[in-house]
Order: structure tokens, then sequence, then C-alpha cells
């Protein structure tokens, strides 16, 4: 049955991810195409998914860019390995947000709480691999590849730490905690609110790995012969082209966080499926 969206949701959530998106550019946390990649995801998620889809849009943004201007000048040496900088532009808008619009855009047609559990599980993911990149990276211990445990410089795709992991799941648990606080204060049944958070943890969590397995196994690495460094960029930040050394040349950073936000996704959609007793196919009150 089809739950028309709210005109006055639709264009709250205009103004409100316009407002946000303007203030991420102010504080250099998007670019000029990442505004309007906010303003698109925004205003979908928000419009068509309600104020608490919206929220953890807002959560992951929020606290991302945080993080990425946290002890900045230790990891500015870092940059020249990681395929962007912390500007966010419009297609790294889309890889972290896309799957919450896809289900956003389905929200209308099934209002299901699993499809909001599926989100969190999504943002979780994006939020805990950024976390976990942002934090890890100032661990005392070297990080090991995820694929075969062997040591590797920081910063290496692929490469987790002990702290990395922690801040993985406390990430995680951000956006369970905001999403799960967001369905009580609905009045939704506290199991439902359990589901949001499993989901979001085992979701971030799972897709957080994901993302790194990816960016140890099949993500495209290139290395710059000028500067005789490893990195994801086509053209290193000296401005000489690289070549590439491993991976799938088509599957760039962007590619591996879309992909580990549907992990994410799919796997709060289990644990929350579970947790709500198999009822998938009977709609709540959403």
């Amino acid at each position: 049955m089809l739950n028309p969206p709210d005109p006055v949701e639709m264009i709250g959530g205009l103004l409100l991810s316009a407002a946000v998106a303007l203030v991420g550019y102010r504080r250099e946390a998007l670019s000029g195409s990442g505004v309007a990649g906010a303003i698109l995801s925004g205003s979908l998620i928000f419009g068509l998914g309600g104020w608490e889809w919206g929220l953890l849009l807002i959560a992951f943004f929020i606290s991302s860019s945080i993080l990425s201007h946290y002890r900045a000048e230790e990891k500015r040496a870092l940059a020249e390995k990681f395929a962007k900088g912390h500007r966010r532009d419009l297609v790294q808008a889309l890889a972290n947000a896309g799957v919450g619009m896809g289900l956003a855009v389905g929200h209308p047609f099934w209002p299901h709480p699993l499809l909001y559990v599926a989100c969190a599980g999504a943002m979780a993911a994006v939020n805990a691999d950024t976390w976990a990149t942002e934090v890890g990276v100032l661990s005392r211990r070297p990080p090991r590849l995820i694929s075969t445990g062997r040591p590797v410089e920081v910063g290496t795709s692929g490469g987790v730490t002990g702290l990395g992991l922690v801040v993985s799941v406390a990430g995680a648990a951000f956006i369970g905690l905001m999403g799960g606080g967001a369905t009580l204060l609905r009045g939704e049944a506290s199991i439902v609110a359990a589901a949001v958070l499993g989901g979001a943890v085992a979701g971030g969590l799972g897709g957080s790995l994901f993302d790194s397995l990816l960016g140890a196994t099949v993500q495209a690495i290139y290395w710059c012969d000028p500067c005789g460094k490893e990195t994801e960029r086509r053209v290193h930040r000296c401005g000489a082209v690289t070549r590439q050394v491993r991976g799938l040349r088509w599957l760039g950073n962007d590619a591996v966080n879309f992909i580990a936000s549907v992990v994410g996704a799919a796997v709060a959609a289990v644990i929350g499926s579970i947790l709500l007793g198999g009822t998938v196919l009977v709609p709540f009150s959403y």
C-alpha cells in the first residue's frame, strides 16, 4: 500500500539538507559538487523516510567531519595514500548515502521498520569505516593486512589495527544509538529499537571489515614512480600519472565504500529480521 510522502517533510528535508551542506562547505567538509550530493541525498532520505532517517545521515556526516579534522596535522602526511581528501565530492556523497537513498525511495511503498534497520546498517558501515580510518591511522602499533596478517605501512588499503577495530564498533554503535533512540521517540516498541541498534552494530562492523577486505584484495592500487609511494590515486598529489600495481581498475575507493554499505544494510536486515521474529512481510505502523 502506497504511503505518500508528506510535502512538508519533503520541503523540510530540502531546506535542512541545504543548510547542513552549506555549513559543510564552509567548514571544508564538502566540495562544490559535494554540496549537490548532500542536498540530493538529504532531501530524499529526510523527505521520503522521515526525520529519523535524516538523523542517521546527519549523525554520520557531522561525526565523520569532526573526526577528519581531529589531529589533522599528524594525518596530513598520509593524505597522499588516500584517493581523496577530507572534502567529500558528489561521488563520495552518493557512495556513502546511496543505499540509504534507495531504501528511502522504497519506504513509501513498503513502510516497514526493516527498511529503517537496513538504512541504519548502511550508514553504520560507512560511519564505522570512516571512524576507523580517521582514528586508526593514529595507532602506535603498525597495521596488519586483514587478508594475510602481515604488517604494512600506515594508511595502506586493507590495513587494520586494534584501535581501528574498537573505534569501528564505536562508530557503528553511535549510529545504532541515534537510530534506536529516534525509534523510541516515535513511540515504537522497544524490540524495534533493539533491532535498529543490533542491526547497526552488526552491519556497521561487518560492512567496515568487508571494506578492508576489498581494500586488501581487489581494490585498485597504484604506484607513483617519481615519489616511490603507493596510493589510491590515478594521478598522484605530485602531479605524476601513477601505474596500477594490483586490484581491479574499475574498483576504486568510492565503489568499495558503496559495496560496504550494501553489505552493512544486508547484515542489519538479517539481524533485524531475527529480532523482529521473522515477520518481514507484515508492515508495521511505521
